[in-house]
C-alpha cells in the first residue's frame, strides 16, 4: 500500500516520504480500515508517540495521521460491534501507525459508524476537533446551561466546534482570534468576539468557563477572568495560572464511540458544521504539513477519490 512515512525526527517534514508499506494485519479487537480520508495535526511530528511505542522503543519507519474515515476491510480475532464493509470514522492510537495511508489497523472501540449521508472528508475532520471540543466543554469543563464560555481560537478547527457545541447547549459564547477571524467566529455562533490583536481581553468580564488553545500570556489573563467555581480548560499544555477560586484542567483528547456518534448526528441534523479549509491528496501531504499561508480550519487528505 502507499503511505506517508517518517524515519528521522530531526529531519521533520524534510524526512517525510510517500512509500510502499505492507498492509497492516489486525490484532485482537482490531479492524483494518480501507482509508478514504485522513486528518492530521501539523505538530504531530514533535509528539513522542510518532517515534516510539508505549514502552519507549523506536518504532520507525512510522506513519503519521490519527483521524480516519473509511470502510472496514478486515476484522481481528474477537472483534465485536463492527462488520466488514461498514463505513466508519474515528481516532487512532497515538503510538501506532496512523492514517496517512491506504489502510490502517485500529482498535474497534476507537471507531464509530459513519452514516451514509456524511462524506468521508467530513468524517475525517471530526475526531480530533470534535472530540476535543466535546470533552473540553462537557467532560472537563463541567458545562451547565446558561453559563458564559470564552473560546480562544474560535475560527479554528477545535474552536469553531467548541463555539457551535457551547451555543447549542445554551451558553453565552465569546470567541477570540485575530482581526480576520471575527466574521467566521460570529458565523459559527459566537455571540461576541474579541480581537486579541486590538481589543483588551479583560473587557470580556467574568466567565464561567475559559477554553484555551493558545497558552502563554493569553492563558494567564484568561485564568483571571474565570469567576468563582468556574473552570479554565487548556489543550495548550499544563496551565501556568489557575483561577483564584476555580479549577484549571489540561487534557489530551481520547477516542469515544458514543461522543463520535453525537457529533455525526449533529452534522446530519445541520446543527454542526465542520471547518475544512483544504482537501489534498497523499501526494500533497508534505506541502500540507508546511502551508505557505495560515488556513482557518483543517486540511483533510483524500486518500481515495
Amino acid at each position: 500500500m502507499r503511505a506517508i512515512v517518517v524515519t528521522d525526527e530531526a529531519a521533520g517534514t524534510a524526512g517525510m516520504t510517500l512509500a510502499d508499506r505492507p498492509e497492516p494485519e489486525p490484532a485482537g479487537n482490531d479492524v483494518v480500515v480501507q482509508v478514504h480520508a485522513s486528518g492530521f495535526t501539523p505538530g504531530e511530528l514533535t509528539w513522542p508517540g510518532t517515534w516510539t511505542d508505549r514502552l519507549g522503543r523506536d518504532r520507525t519507519p512510522s506513519i503519521p495521521g490519527h483521524e480516519v474515515a473509511g470502510v472496514v476491510s478486515a476484522l481481528g480475532y474477537g472483534t465485536r460491534g463492527l462488520s466488514v464493509g461498514q463505513r466508519v470514522f474515528g481516532l487512532t492510537d497515538w503510538t501506532r501507525d496512523g492514517t496517512l495511508a491506504e489502510y490502517v489497523a485500529v482498535e474497534a472501540r476507537n471507531l464509530a459508524p459513519l452514516p451514509g449521508d456524511v462524506d468521508f472528508t467530513v468524517g475525517a475532520s471530526l475526531p480530533i476537533s470534535g472530540l476535543t471540543a466535546w470533552q473540553g466543554l462537557f467532560v472537563h469543563g463541567r458545562f451547565e446551561v446558561g453559563q458564559s464560555v470564552l473560546v480562544h481560537g474560535a475560527a479554528g478547527g477545535v474552536g469553531s466546534m467548541a463555539v457551535q457545541l457551547a451555543r447549542e447547549a445554551g451558553a453565552y459564547v465569546i470567541g477570540t482570534g485575530r482581526t480576520a477571524d471575527r466574521q467566521a467566529a460570529l458565523d459559527f455562533g459566537a455571540h461576541d468576539f474579541v480581537d486579541l490583536d486590538n481589543d483588551p481581553l479583560e473587557d470580556v468580564g467574568a466567565v464561567d468557563l475559559a477554553f484555551d488553545m493558545i497558552g502563554g500570556d493569553v492563558q494567564r489573563r484568561s485564568a483571571a477572568l474565570v469567576r468563582a467555581g468556574g473552570t479554565l480548560v487548556s489543550i495548550a499544555g499544563p496551565p501556568e495560572a489557575r483561577p483564584a477560586d476555580g479549577l484549571a484542567v489540561d487534557f489530551v483528547v481520547e477516542a469515544d464511540r458514543a461522543q463520535l456518534g453525537e457529533l455525526a448526528q449533529r452534522v446530519r441534523d445541520g446543527r454542526l458544521r465542520t471547518n475544512i479549509a483544504h482537501v489534498a491528496s497523499l501526494d500533497e501531504v508534505v506541502a500540507a504539513f508546511n502551508p505557505t499561508r495560515r488556513a482557518r480550519g483543517k486540511t483533510i487528505i483524500r486518500v481515495r477519490p
